[in-house]
This record gives structure tokens, C-alpha cells and sequence, in this order.
């Protein structure tokens, strides 16, 4: 974990991490192509050049085998099975092309929530729970405490649940520091994230509880921005941030998980909101309205899956019980945390795993209760937003199976068409985050969606089939990430 220039990597990642109408009018596409290559390893650039000249040669490929491909197509429409699969295929193309239509007009639709005064701010309780995070807790404290949001409205909390390493000692520091502008409190034993929450839930006094993770920074105006909706919207009962990758300076896996998570936040989130319908606030950072924690907290830590007890996928939990009341549930662009991300591939599918088995058991809550008349007013992009997870887990073993079979049968017509399709789809995260934020560096969309599509394909299938096991999976002392 990168914990001593926590706060130099926040301000030197600004620029290319600022949203191109927000930087400073001397921002230089130069400047930004010169940055780009003082910072380029030999490494990068391999992974970047292999990309392309895949991809190219993907379409070259496809070109000469277009008489094989219509000879496999012609074979699979003379069998009954493979009729079938080529029309639930093509249904299925033709629901995901309209709902991605659906989202880009949601997406224009949104608009974030400007910050109310001191004066309507309402009074939060920041919550942080910390596990084996070292000198991390003590910039995630500080980076909040600098916060514009008026003293006398914060309260700051965070509790380390029986950390192994300094975790201890780096949030005493804070305290000295910080004195009465910040409570800590130690758990006895490690009982999960769930519990530490729990124990700042009880302990808080604000209006509006905010989670932030012990590995994550935040901006100045954050948690003003952040909890502006619950003051301009009375049916406002959950907020989702904007998550950013902090430590994206050298390694590629952080560099290719900030244009997914720009997509996945800035894009599907922001369709999500204008629908009232925001699916999960990241635990990085999130606010609760406490009227609404309260109403589902004996459920929400007592919850249990399969009969084991539920130690993942909280914040994913406490959403979806938040959607259940009746409550709306939105994102704010404009409310920003800097969050540490794997950096190797193995704590990259552990990640994975968790958010897939998470995602999984709350879908089926979700089941319980979208159909239902859960809320007022409109509840149909409520409900096609859960059609559309549910059906990525429905028919995820149906693709496997056709997967290896087309492997197995036609491998070169596989490779190159899988290439072809990835060229083809991640080009729209390209051009968002070229929009959004840098061109340069949008390009590890391509890289990202080549790693996705041939590395991580089966975290879905195995999530599902491991969906009640239980365990963090990503918080040891040797391996935080």
C-alpha cells in the first residue's frame, strides 16, 4: 500500500484527473502529451503497442475469414439447439444496444446538485472503519478534516477493527493532531467491516452518516457536495461519490481501472440517478440519511445468506434496503474520493470475486421487492435496471458453455472475432473519458476490455457458484490490495 506521498499523488493526479471544463485555462494538450511521456515506462508501452496491433490485427483477420464465418453461421442455424441460442443471443444483443441507448439519454437527463449554504448544511458524522491500513488512515483523516464544511456541523469518527499492523498508532497520531475534531475507538477482536460500521452508526450524532474508506482521499468541498440532495430532495435517502483511482502514477492496472471506474461512476451512475435508482454506494465513499440507516440497521447487520452471516458487500446491502423504503438514491458527480486500487492481478480477481458475490446475493433481495409497490411515483427504470443485472447472471453459464465450444471448434474464428467485438465496444469508454479527462490515457480502455474479456471472465460464473462463501479476501498484512 503507497501511504507516504498519499497527498503528493492527490495533487499531482489533479490535472488529469479534473474534468476538462473545470481546469485551468493554461491546461496544455502539450503539456499533457509531455507528462505523458516523462511518466511512460517500457512496460506500458509494450501493453499499450500489443493492444493495437491485436485489435488491427483482429480486423484483418476477420476480413479474410468472412467465408468461414458465414459457413459457422449457416451451421449453427441448420440445428434446432443452435437456432435457438442465435435468436436468444440476438434478443438478447438487441435489449442491451436499446438499454445502452436507454442509459446515454439518462445520462444527458442528469444534473448534479449544487452545494447549499453553511447554513442548510445539515449535521454529519463522518464514519471510517480501518483494518490493517497503516499511515493510510491518517491521510484519509486528514484529507477530511480539511474539508470546507463547517466544524461545528462534523462530527469524525473512525474505528480500527483489531488491526494486526500500526493501524493503531497512525489513528492516535491523527488524534493528537486533530484533538476533539476527531473520536477513535478500537474494536477488541477483527470482526469485518460491517461491524465497524456498526459501532460508528451507533456512536454518531449527525444527520447524515458518511462512510469513507481508510484508503481513500477526498477533496476540499467533498462531503458538502456529497450531502447537498438530502437538504434539496426530502426523499433523498442515500448518496453515492464519485470514485477515482489514487494510485494510478506508475502501475497499469490502476491506470486502466480509473477509465472503468469513470464509466462505471460517471456514466452508469449518473443514468442511475436520474432514474433514482443508484444500485450501490461504493463504500469509498457514501452518505446515508440517518432516519433511514436506523429503520433497516438490525436487518442490515444481522444479514444473512444461505444461513452464513453476511461479512461482504455491505454497502451494496445497506442500498438496496435503503431502495426498499421507498427512498430515492442518487449520485453526485461532483463529490470526489481518491481511493487505492489493486496494482496485481491476483488482488485485482479477489476484488472481484467479492463485488461479484455481493452482487449476486443482492440482486436476489432486490427480486423480493422491485416488482412490489415499493416506493411512489415511477418505478420502471428501477425495474429495468434490475432486469439488466439479473440477466448478466442468468445467462453467464449459458455463455460459457458456447464460449469454450467455439473455442474448442473454431479457435482462430473465436480470437479474432472476440477482438473485433472488444475493439468495437470499448471504443465509447475511450471516447468518455477523452471527453471527461484525457485522451492519452483513455486508450487503457482497450487494454482493460482485452484483460476483461480474456482474464476475467469467469469472476460471474464463479462468483455465482461461490456466492455464500464468505470472507474479505483482500485485507491480509502482506497483501492489502
Amino acid at each position: 500500500m503507497k501511504t507516504e506521498n498519499t497527498t503528493t499523488l492527490l495533487s499531482n493526479s489533479l490535472n488529469s484527473n479534473t474534468p476538462k471544463n473545470d481546469r485551468p485555462k493554461n491546461f496544455s494538450f502539450f503539456k499533457t502529451i509531455r507528462a505523458f511521456l516523462a511518466t511512460a515506462n517500457a512496460w506500458g508501452v509494450f501493453v499499450m503497442g500489443s493492444t493495437f496491433v491485436l485489435m488491427l490485427a483482429s480486423i484483418y483477420v476477420v476480413y479474410v475469414l468472412q467465408t468461414d464465418f458465414q459457413q459457422f453461421h449457416a451451421d449453427r442455424i441448420s440445428t434446432t439447439l443452435g437456432l435457438a441460442f442465435i435468436i436468444l443471443a440476438g434478443g438478447l444483443f438487441i435489449f442491451k444496444a436499446g438499454f445502452f441507448l436507454f442509459t446515454l439519454y439518462r445520462y444527458f437527463k442528469y444534473k448534479v446538485i449544487g452545494s447549499v449554504s453553511d447554513e442548510d448544511l445539515p449535521t454529519v458524522t463522518v464514519i471510517v472503519p480501518a483494518y490493517n491500513e497503516g499511515k493510510q488512515v491518517w491521510a484519509t483523516l486528514m484529507s477530511l478534516a480539511e474539508s470546507d464544511f463547517p466544524n461545528e456541523k462534523l462530527q469524525l469518527l473512525s474505528i480500527d477493527d483489531g488491526s494486526k499492523d500500526d493501524t493503531w498508532y497512525w489513528m492516535q497520531k491523527a488524534k493528537k493532531q486533530l484533538g476533539d475534531r476527531v473520536s477513535i475507538y478500537q474494536q477488541p477482536e477483527n470482526k469485518g467491516k460491517r461491524h465497524a460500521l456498526y459501532r460508528g452508526f451507533n456512536e454518531g450524532t449527525g444527520e447524515i452518516f458518511v462512510t469513507v474508506d481508510s484508503d481513500s482521499i477526498v477533496k476540499k468541498d467533498t462531503l458538502r457536495n456529497l450531502v447537498s440532495p438530502f437538504i434539496t430532495n426530502e426523499k433523498c435517502g442515500a448518496v453515492a461519490g464519485n470514485i477515482r483511482v489514487l494510485n494510478n502514477d506508475q502501475a497499469l492496472l490502476p491506470k486502466m481501472l480509473d477509465v472503468s471506474f469513470v464509466l462505471s461512476f460517471e456514466f452508469v451512475r449518473s443514468a442511475e440517478s436520474s432514474l433514482n435508482t443508484v444500485l450501490c454506494t461504493p463504500g469509498a465513499l457514501a452518505a446515508y440519511r440517518a432516519t433511514a440507516v436506523f429503520a433497516c440497521l438490525p436487518e442490515w447487520i444481522n444479514q444473512t445468506f444461505m444461513g452464513q452471516p453476511s461479512d461482504i458487500g455491505e454497502d451494496r446491502a445497506m442500498t438496496n434496503m435503503i431502495l426498499k423504503q421507498g427512498y430515492h438514491v442518487l449520485f453526485q458527480r461532483n463529490a470526489y474520493a481518491y481511493t487505492n486500487v489493486p496494482e496485481k492481478y491476483k488482488g485485482l480477481y479477489k476484488m472481484f470475486i467479492r463485488w461479484g458475490r455481493s452482487n449476486v446475493r443482492e440482486n436476489i433481495q432486490m427480486s423480493k421487492y422491485v416488482f412490489k409497490n415499493f416506493r411512489e411515483g415511477n418505478k420502471a427504470g428501477a425495474r429495468l435496471l434490475f432486469f439488466s443485472q439479473a440477466t448478466k447472471i442468468v445467462m453467464s453459464y449459458p455463455f460459457l458453455i458456447f464460449m469454450f465450444f467455439f473455442i474448442l471448434t473454431h479457435p482462430l474464428l473465436f480470437l479474432s472475432s472476440t477482438l473485433l467485438s472488444t475493439l468495437i465496444l470499448s471504443t465509447f469508454p475511450v471516447i468518455f473519458y477523452a471527453k471527461r479527462y484525457n485522451f492519452q490515457e483513455s486508450f487503457w480502455a482497450y487494454s482493460y476490455s482485452i484483460l476483461y474479456t480474456f482474464g476475467l471472465f469467469w469472476i460471474t460464473p464463479y462468483a455465482i457458484a461461490t456466492a455464500n462463501r464468505r470472507g474479505w479476501l483482500t485485507r491480509g498484512l502482506a497483501e492489502k490490495k
